[in-house]
């Protein structure tokens, strides 16, 4: 399908969003919820309940030491899930504080892991129909080990698997959280068309 038949619906490019009101219902630690009305590029005029998040990032840190590449994984308990989920390294991004560094100090705090080399891998958002928050995915490879630093409501177990069944887990759902299951699927590919060194 070409590119003129697939975006003929769309609205002119001169058409921007406008923003006719918003209240904030609420404000707790990480986000807020607004209810904004708003007329749409598409001339749409709705209203919208809006989570604002400050946006965040996940951390694929990669062991290629053996033949097999292995990530390391973290197992916590999930209050909102109600059960311990498989996940990667991850957090918010703190005000003033770019993505980079960010995935630096999830890595460090969460696992005690460092890593010397870091690439920007993906970002997307994981609900974009209430949600702002976009995820930053990095790649940090060549690991030093050393001791977690954890926030103290964080009980954290970390597991470097080879990728190969982390891939496996994710098929058979027992990797279930979204902002594992992007990275992890993105990542198998990448190393498969030789897009990651």
């Amino acid at each position: 399908m070409s590119n003129k038949k697939r975006n003929k619906n769309l609205p002119p490019a001169s058409r921007k969003l406008r923003v006719l009101s918003s209240r904030r219902m609420f404000r707790g630690k990480i986000f807020s919820v607004t209810v904004d009305e708003v007329r749409e590029p598409t001339g749409i005029t709705a209203r919208r309940d809006v989570v604002r998040h400050p946006g965040s990032v996940i951390v694929l840190a990669l062991d290629q030491s053996q033949a097999a590449p292995r990530i390391l994984l973290e197992r916590q308990y999930r209050y909102t899930a109600d059960e311990y989920l498989w996940e990667l390294p991850s957090g918010s991004i703190d005000a003033g504080e770019n993505s980079k560094a960010a995935a630096k100090r999830e890595l460090l705090e969460e696992t005690g892991y460092r890593a010397k080399k870091w690439t920007q891998a993906l970002t997307f958002y994981p609900s974009p129909g209430f949600l702002t928050e976009k995820m930053t995915v990095y790649v940090a490879q060549e690991l030093k080990a050393g001791e977690a630093q954890p926030e103290s409501d964080e009980v954290l177990e970390c597991h470097l698997l080879p990728l190969s069944q982390a891939v496996e887990m994710v098929m058979a759902g027992e990797i279930r959280a979204g902002n594992a299951i992007v990275p992890l699927l993105w990542l198998a590919e990448a190393l498969r068309r030789g897009e990651v060194a």
